[in-house]
């Protein structure tokens, strides 16, 4: 069994922009006074949507990346799966930045096909892992 370098490197890359996700609300919230909720501001909305929509699929991601890693997946595999989903999740971030990335109310198009770009190699790695996972298994 490998370590697993790879996930840990992913890992910490985003861990990093979780914190830096998580900073970015934290002073929106001093700043504007919204201790809990988002107060009727569509600003915070997207800052805590990001952040959260981060927390709820990189955990999962990293776990496993890193099982892959330990098990069946080639390295150069896990290597490219991982590059796709980081950089996929900072172009979600970027995109849920902005109204017209997050609630399309803004005129361009940039930011919803980041958005697009964020959703479909989160949705790709995922399936990739787990099928990987399942053929080299079975």
């Amino acid at each position: 069994m490998t370590i697993p370098i790879i996930a840990a490197v992913a890992g910490a890359m985003l861990i990093i922009l979780q914190a830096v996700l998580m900073i970015l609300v934290g002073m929106h919230r001093v700043r504007n006074r919204v201790s809990l909720g988002t107060g009727d501001d569509p600003a915070l909305e997207r800052k805590v949507r990001r952040h959260g929509n981060l927390a709820e699929n990189a955990a999962l991601f990293i776990v496993m990346l890193a099982l892959a890693e330990m098990t069946v997946v080639p390295n150069n595999v896990i290597r490219i799966i991982a590059i796709i989903f980081v950089l996929g999740r900072i172009f979600h971030a970027i995109a849920l930045s902005t109204a017209a990335g997050s609630h399309g109310s803004a005129p361009g198009k940039l930011f919803p096909i980041f958005r697009a770009i964020g959703a479909f190699s989160t949705f790709g790695s995922f399936m990739a892992l787990g099928l990987y996972i399942l053929a080299g298994v079975f």
